[in-house]
């Protein structure tokens, strides 16, 4: 191998060094590429630097140009990673959740059933999505920044990671409050107006709770496998799992069947037109 590449002539030519820039680009991302293949852990021991160095095809003399110590290129990505931060916040199925308005799409004149519907989407997801992110590379990625910030000395990285995160917590509330109020808004429901709470605060407690679930899922797996036989909010028996009632004891204690919304025969059509639509 000489590092030369013949063009159609039949003459070689050198390849185009890369700039700095270029390197630097091209070992962040393939090292975020790992990352996200494998999840983070808390020290990234389980990314080699020499491995980076492979995987992205770049000179090792250009890599520790502008590295010259490995521990300066884990600092810079730690910052990528957390910049980019901020996963799928559900995993759920689309088409489950579809199915389960469309079962009870003519009951939702009723405000009890509209209620009851919430608390059953809350029953059926939150299994199903505490599974789905304790088994998403992505989340436990997310996971490790958390704590690897938390380990990080006072600094100026330190200071650069917590503003990354922020934004990264910032920006999954808001598309998660965002979600919430759509959805309340599609059957008829609001949050309680005298409690003052938006739907951000909502999903600031959920999030954490369910974050709270993922971690401990490997070492209590009742929370993955148990079920209990109950009636939490007088709507009825049925199984509930844990994270189920986690996060229904949340979401019922601050919604309500919104008054002002009459589902007649036009209104129930729409949705109906709309969940069809969506598949």
């Amino acid at each position: 191998m000489t590092g030369e590449i013949p063009p159609a002539g039949g003459l070689p030519r050198r390849r185009r060094r890369q700039s700095e820039d270029e390197v630097a680009e091209r070992m962040l991302t393939t090292a975020m590429g790992m990352v996200t293949a494998t999840g983070l852990t808390v020290s990234l021991d389980h990314i080699g630097f020499e491995d980076v160095i492979r995987e992205a095809g770049v000179a090792r003399s250009a890599v520790y140009r502008h590295w010259p110590y490995k521990d300066l290129f884990f600092s810079d990505l730690l910052k990528e990673l957390a910049k980019g931060a901020g996963p799928a916040m559900t995993q759920g199925e689309p088409s489950a959740y579809r199915a389960l308005v469309r079962e009870r799409l003519d009951r939702l004149a009723d405000p009890g059933e509209r209620l009851a519907l919430v608390a059953e989407l809350v029953r059926v997801g939150a299994a199903a999505e505490l599974l789905a992110f304790r088994d998403s590379p992505d989340w436990r990625t997310y996971i490790a920044l958390q704590a690897t910030f938390l380990s990080l000395p006072e600094s100026e990285l330190r200071d650069e990671v917590r503003a990354a995160l922020t934004r990264s917590e910032s920006e999954l509330t808001e598309r998660l409050a965002g979600a919430y109020e759509a959805f309340a808004g599609l059957v008829g429901c609001r949050l309680k107006p005298a409690l003052g709470i938006g739907y951000a605060d909502v999903a600031r407690l959920t999030s954490a709770a369910m974050r709270g679930m993922v971690i401990m899922a490997p070492t209590s797996p009742a929370l993955t496998t148990e079920t209990i036989a109950t009636d939490p909010f007088g709507l009825g028996t049925a199984e509930w799992s844990a994270p189920g009632l986690a996060i229904a004891g949340i979401v019922m204690g601050f919604v309500e069947a919104d008054p002002d919304v009459v589902f007649d025969d036009a209104r129930t059509a729409a949705l109906r037109a709309l969940l069809d639509q969506d598949g």
